[in-house]
């Protein structure tokens, strides 16, 4: 339907068709008014929800340490610590010296 003239709307009356009209006129007005449902595009083949890729793995757990590292990076960052305390309190009199390893070092390699 593209025009409709005053003709036609007076022989709908008439037939008793102008209310089956009007309401094919306005439901059709609303589905072009409504978006139609989306559907989700298929999942490519081989995709897993949640799962590692296919062909690939989670990674390897770190190697384990050997029971004396862990002791000695812990000894070597207390030293550090404590050095660096020291040189805190040292800067606050220059005229104090200590003897500590990191200090003597310190001293000679400004």
């Amino acid at each position: 339907m593209s025009d409709i003239e005053r003709d036609d709307i007076r022989e709908m009356r008439a037939q008793g068709d102008l209310t089956a009209f009007l309401r094919q006129q306005i439901a059709d007005g609303r589905a072009r008014r409504e978006k139609p449902p989306t559907v989700p595009p298929p999942q490519p083949p081989g995709y897993r929800a949640g799962a590692w890729p296919t062909g690939s793995r989670p990674p390897d757990p770190p190697p384990p340490q050997p029971p004396g590292a862990w002791t000695r990076a812990l000894e070597a960052y207390r030293a550090h610590v404590v050095a660096t305390e020291h040189r805190d309190r040292l800067d606050a009199d220059p005229g104090q010296t200590c003897p500590c390893k990191p200090c003597t070092d310190l001293r000679r390699n400004p």
